[in-house]
C-alpha cells in the first residue's frame, strides 16, 4: 500500500504541474514600441480631425508643432507642457511645448521608427497569403509578409484567431485598405496589443470600418467617417480623422453612460410629466 501511494503521489504532482503550466504563446515576439507605446496617436507632420472624434489616451506630434494639430480646439495647460481637448480623454503633446515635452516626444518618435524597422526585420512564416486579399480569411499567429498591398473589401471581415499571448506581425510593402464597413474581428482571446501592422504605404480605414491592432505606418494613416481603431496609430507622417473613435486596447468605451443613461433619464422625465398631468386632470 505504501509503495503504491509513493507512485501515485508523484504522478499527481507531475500531472498537476502540467495542468497548471501556462500555454506557450504562438507567433513571434511582440514588437517593442519603447516610449511610443505611451501614445494612442503619434505623428511627425500633422494630426487633424473633423466631426465629433473621440480619442482615449495621449496623443503627440514631433517635429510638427501644435499648429499642425487641427480640429481639437486645444487648451494649453498652465504648465505649458501639454494641452487638453474636449475630444481627447488624455493629454495632447507637441514639440513646441515647454520642456521636457520636446525631448520626450523626440525620443518617442525615434522609438516609433525603430519599432517599424524591427517589425520589418522579423522572419516571415507566411508570404503573400491570399494574394493580399484578406476578406473572409482567418489568420493564426505568425509573421505575414506581402510584397503587394493588402485589403479587406467593403462589408467584409478578416478574423485574427489565437490566444491572449499570441502575436501577429503583418509586413506590408505597399498600402493597407480597409473597405467601407470592413472589420477586423478577434477570436480565441487574441489581443489588439499583440497585433502589429507594419505598413510602408498609406493606411486607409473606410467609412465605419473597425480596425484592431497597432498600426506602424511609414506614411499617412487616414480614417474615414465613423471608422474606429482599438490599438494605436503611429505614423511617420500624418494622421487624418473624420468623426472616429480611437482608443488603446482594453479601454472601456462609455457607450452605456453616453447613450443608455440619457435615454433612461429622458424616460424618467416623461413619466414624471405624465404623472403630473394625470394629477391635474383629477
Amino acid at each position: 500500500m505504501l509503495i503504491s501511494m509513493m507512485i501515485v503521489i508523484p504522478m499527481i504532482v507531475v500531472l498537476g504541474f502540467y495542468a497548471a503550466a501556462p500555454a506557450r504563446s504562438a507567433g513571434p515576439s511582440p514588437v517593442d514600441l519603447g516610449t511610443a507605446g505611451n501614445y494612442v496617436i503619434l505623428a511627425k507632420s500633422s494630426i487633424t480631425t473633423t466631426g465629433t472624434t473621440h480619442i482615449w489616451g495621449d496623443i503627440g506630434i514631433s517635429p510638427g508643432a501644435a499648429t499642425d494639430m487641427t480640429g481639437f480646439d486645444l487648451i494649453l495647460d498652465g504648465s505649458g507642457t501639454f494641452s487638453t481637448s474636449a475630444l481627447v480623454t488624455g493629454h495632447v503633446y507637441a514639440s513646441d511645448y515647454t520642456v521636457p515635452t520636446p525631448s520626450t516626444l523626440s525620443t518617442a518618435v525615434s522609438d516609433m521608427e525603430t519599432a517599424y524597422t524591427n517589425a520589418a526585420l522579423v522572419a516571415p512564416d507566411y508570404t503573400n497569403q491570399y494574394a493580399g486579399d484578406l476578406t473572409g480569411q482567418t489568420l493564426t499567429a505568425g509573421c505575414y509578409v506581402w510584397s503587394t498591398g493588402v485589403l479587406v473589401s467593403d462589408g467584409g471581415s478578416v478574423t485574427i484567431s489565437g490566444g491572449a499571448s499570441d502575436v501577429w506581425i503583418f509586413q506590408i510593402a505597399q498600402t493597407l485598405n480597409m473597405g467601407n464597413g470592413a472589420a477586423v474581428t478577434l477570436s480565441g482571446g487574441a489581443q489588439p496589443s499583440n497585433i502589429f501592422w507594419q505598413v510602408a504605404g498609406q493606411v486607409t480605414l473606410g467609412t465605419t470600418a473597425v480596425m484592431k491592432g497597432v498600426i506602424l505606418g511609414q506614411t499617412a494613416i487616414v480614417m474615414n467617417s465613423g471608422a474606429s481603431l482599438e490599438g494605436m496609430a503611429l505614423a511617420q507622417s500624418a494622421v487624418t480623422m473624420i468623426a472616429n473613435n480611437v482608443y488603446t486596447p482594453g479601454t472601456v468605451i462609455p457607450e452605456f453612460s453616453q447613450v443608455l443613461i440619457p435615454l433612461v433619464g429622458m424616460m424618467f422625465v416623461v413619466a414624471i410629466v405624465g404623472k403630473v398631468r394625470n394629477q391635474r386632470k383629477k
